[in-house]
């Protein structure tokens, strides 16, 4: 049962700091410098949310307690809504809804698509995977374009495209990481097309098959990812450097996996900080990073 702080007493959370610390580790920087100490501490506060909500769903131990963990989540969230969360990250969330103020509905669909993970670990088609990633990963564009007040409903759609793709790029780096804990986001349909089996995600390298069923995927993400280029045009200054920052770093992973023959079992496909400041550069200049085809807001692409 929550003891007084609400916390669930059969689980043991992240520390604050540690959640936090992860930023360092994320394809994209988080919350520049360059920017606004108001946005920086907005963006920090919703990183530390998304980050603890995917740590509950993915690491909590037992297993068997992170439905509970995520309701305990949840539960939270509603109090940081009307500023009595007293988990240190939300009590920061608390202070960006209240003061941006935050849509509630992107966050609480962070929530959500966390509690799918505890149902549904694989996806047939390539459609569920992006609606999936509609609740896993357009919420987090559309909480930052929120805290630069510049959300209407055309950047909506671009922002959504860019996380998607960025989704997309994160499940290639971590496929080998995802199918030993039993998750597999490379559609059933696209393996089968290519011949690559439930062993091949297992193997220490990556085969032929999955190499380029890998291939393929990140010509979608670059598709995807794409969309950032016009989005950044429209924004100004502050908002056009953190988007061309989070699109930068999904392209220098994928300039990663390219390079290591799209062998992601093999070799660890991280960024490099050179990789990141070209495509931000380019971006936040109006130029497009990537060679993206026409209707790279779906990231369809011929087989």
């Amino acid at each position: 049962m929550p003891d007084p702080s609400h916390a669930p007493t059969n689980v043991v959370l992240p520390p604050p700091d540690a959640v936090l610390a992860r930023a360092r580790s994320e394809n994209f920087p988080v919350a520049l410098r360059l920017l606004g100490e108001r946005e920086r501490r907005h963006l920090l506060a919703i990183y530390g949310f998304a980050r603890l909500v995917d740590d509950v769903g993915d690491e909590v131990e037992p297993a068997s307690a992170r439905s509970q963990a995520l309701h305990w989540v949840e539960d939270e969230l509603e109090r940081a809504a009307v500023g009595s969360a007293d988990h240190p990250l939300f009590v920061a969330l608390g202070r960006a809804i209240a003061e941006v103020p935050l849509p509630m509905q992107p966050l609480r669909d962070l929530v959500a698509a966390n509690q799918l993970e505890q149902l549904v670990s694989r996806y047939r088609t390539y459609d569920q995977l992006l609606g999936s990633c509609e609740l896993s990963a357009n919420p987090v564009g559309r909480l930052v374009l929120a805290v630069f007040g510049v959300a209407t409903a055309d950047r909506l759609e671009r922002s959504d495209a860019v996380c998607t793709g960025l989704q997309i790029t994160e499940h290639l780096q971590d496929v080998g990481e995802d199918a030993r804990r039993g998750h597999v986001y490379l559609a059933a349909e696209d393996r089968d097309r290519f011949g690559c089996t439930t062993d091949d995600l297992l193997a220490p390298r990556a085969s032929e098959p999955l190499r380029r069923l890998v291939a393929s995927y990140a010509h979608r993400a670059r598709a995807l990812l794409a969309a950032a280029a016009p989005l950044a045009r429209s924004l100004p200054l502050r908002p056009r450097l953190a988007i061309a920052g989070f699109a930068a770093g999904g392209l220098a992973a994928l300039d990663a996996i390219e390079a290591a023959g799209h062998d992601v079992l093999g070799v660890a496909c991280r960024p490099t900080a050179r990789r990141v400041a070209v495509h931000a550069v380019r971006i936040a200049v109006g130029l497009r990073s990537a060679a993206g085809p026409a209707g790279a807001l779906t990231g369809r692409v011929p087989a």
